[in-house]
């Protein structure tokens, strides 16, 4: 199964609140309690975030956080590389030369290709994107077979 590591996912979170109001700065506690997410591991994630340049931390009595660039300019990608380092399916298709058995193997390039796809997909969509509500799903409608 494929699936994003849970701080991605809280990292996504975070950012969301702060893409509802991306001018305005929240201290990490304000983060937390409009997230639903212990205060320890925001700050993890804003630390991660702020290293990534996708946030902005200020210091000081009204300090905190905001996005470093408008919603509409920060992608997925750019979220789960901050947290989860370069995309790939695969060890070999995120990192070549990383397995001993890649010179005989005969399926990263396919590996490669699939992780292309995945990548444009989570560039594409961006966290002003993740703040809609998600587009309705055609329902096809279940054919039986009569004997």
């Amino acid at each position: 199964m494929l699936r994003v590591s849970k701080l991605t996912d809280y990292a996504t979170v975070v950012m969301t609140v702060l893409a509802e109001a991306p001018d305005e700065v929240f201290s990490a506690q304000a983060l937390a309690e409009r997230a639903h997410l212990e205060l320890p591991t925001v700050s993890k994630l804003l630390k991660q975030l702020a290293q990534a340049e996708l946030v902005e931390s200020f210091r000081g009595v009204n300090g905190g956080y905001r996005l470093a660039r408008a919603p509409e300019r920060i992608s997925l990608a750019d979220i789960l590389v901050a947290m989860e380092g370069p995309f790939g399916m695969t060890e070999c298709s995120a990192h070549h030369g990383a397995c001993g058995h890649e010179p005989h193997c005969g399926v990263r390039g396919n590996w490669r290709r699939v992780s292309d796809v995945i990548e444009t997909t989570l560039k594409q969509m961006t966290l002003a994107d993740m703040r809609r509500p998600p587009p309705k799903r055609a329902t096809i409608p279940l054919r039986l077979a009569t004997g």
